[in-house]
């Protein structure tokens, strides 16, 4: 019988290696949605262009066939936690919307700690030789890169908030 999904942390090792394939993150924002995916070793980590975000059909239209085209075997979506590690309001939000794909798609759907990832895309960007007019175009998609980078490499700073499985209730 297959083992069910937890909310508890898998380690990430073993998440890991029990992914195969590409796998596909979401940086969720009111208006704009950051996607990247893997490749399908997941050594590496592209961004993929910006969804617009108008409402739930049309997000979950738009996510399905980006699962379909890169023929995903799994969702990650960024927790943006509070500095101190509490649920505000945004991340309410995404338990409720990764909530939402688990019911609705066939890939197993988790969430990552997102804290600080905007910045660190930012400064990446700026890095990169990008100018500062680029950042509002680019930093949604960089940061869902970051975000599936910290999921592969099973980076937990925070082990109660990172790399959790969305629960089946």
């Amino acid at each position: 019988m297959p083992k069910k999904q937890s909310n508890e942390n898998p380690n990430p090792r073993e998440m890991k290696d029990k992914l195969a394939g590409r796998v596909v993150a979401l940086d969720l924002g009111r208006k704009r949605v950051g996607v990247a995916v893997s490749d399908e070793r997941r050594l590496a980590v592209r961004p993929l262009e910006v969804l617009h975000r108008t409402n739930w059909k049309k997000l979950l239209r738009d996510v399905t066939d980006i699962i379909r085209q890169f023929d995903a075997q799994a969702l990650v979506i960024g927790l943006p936690l509070m500095l101190d590690g509490g649920f505000g309001e945004a991340a309410l939000e995404a338990q409720r919307l990764a909530r939402n794909f688990r019911l609705s798609l066939s890939v197993p759907v988790y969430l990552q700690d997102e804290r600080l990832t905007s910045i660190e895309a930012e400064a990446s960007l700026l890095a990169s030789g990008r100018e500062v007019k680029e950042l509002r175009a680019l930093v949604d998609g960089e940061s869902a890169a970051i975000i599936l980078r910290d999921f592969l490499a099973g980076a937990q700073e925070h082990p109660t908030a990172a790399s959790k499985a969305v629960d089946e209730k």
